[in-house]
């Protein structure tokens, strides 16, 4: 049987609801959320490592990277086959192509997650876990990259894209489509040693005639993608 590695980070699949507010707030660890879905335990040996209780929208760059270098250190060890990290979706498809970039290796990294949270009667946090285990787990999927798999779909990396605010399917692949075969990938040689400056995205538009841009200069910014 394949040792699969579940880093839980947060997200809405580890989500209840505040007993003060009723807004839903990370709350579940990763202990906690397999022992809701027991028969996962039959798919693989399965290694939980709780990293945190973040909202995805709440991840920074260098979290990404630290989430990285913990990925790339636990699959090192040979007795690990794969990795799924479990993570909320906002932010899912930034984070899937950072370690679709920055994690070597050909052992399958899946990410994965729910749209509804853990309170909900039709959460959907059970099935995505099975399925993202069981692409981690098997031979089809060795070097295939990050992969993200969410509402049924196996999805590169490179091409997630959450489509939809609401939907269980919400993640899709607008240009590649589901990912059936493997295929090349695109990784950088090593994990930066930090965070990279903040750059700025500046939408260009008739009329703007460079002030944003020179604002931005006259502040001091010195990385910007127009």
């Amino acid at each position: 049987m394949s040792r699969i590695a579940v880093v839980f980070t947060g997200g809405t699949i580890s989500m209840l609801p505040d007993p003060e507010t009723g807004a839903a707030v990370p709350s579940l660890d990763g202990a906690a959320i397999l022992d809701r879905v027991p028969e996962l335990h039959a798919l693989a040996e399965l290694e939980a490592v709780d990293w945190g209780l973040v909202p995805a929208s709440h991840l920074s760059l260098g979290q990404i990277l630290d989430l990285a270098r913990l990925i790339e250190t636990t699959l090192h060890r040979a007795e690990v086959d794969g990795l799924v990290v479990v993570q909320g979706t906002d932010t899912m498809e930034e984070t899937a192509f950072a370690f679709d970039l920055l994690v070597g290796g050909d052992k399958p990294v899946v990410v994965t997650g729910a749209m509804r949270n853990a309170a909900d009667s039709a959460w959907d946090g059970a099935d995505n876990l099975s399925a993202a285990i069981r692409v981690a787990a098997s031979q089809q999927w060795r070097g295939a990259g990050t992969l993200v798999v969410m509402g049924g779909s196996v999805l590169p990396a490179d091409d997630a894209t959450k489509l939809h605010s609401q939907a269980d399917d919400a993640f899709g692949a607008p240009n590649a489509g589901r990912l059936e075969v493997r295929g090349a990938r695109r990784r950088l040689e090593r994990i930066p040693e930090s965070a990279a400056e903040p750059v700025f995205l500046v939408t260009a538009s008739v009329g703007l005639v460079g002030a944003r841009v020179r604002e931005l200069a006259i502040l001091g910014q010195r990385e910007m993608v127009i």
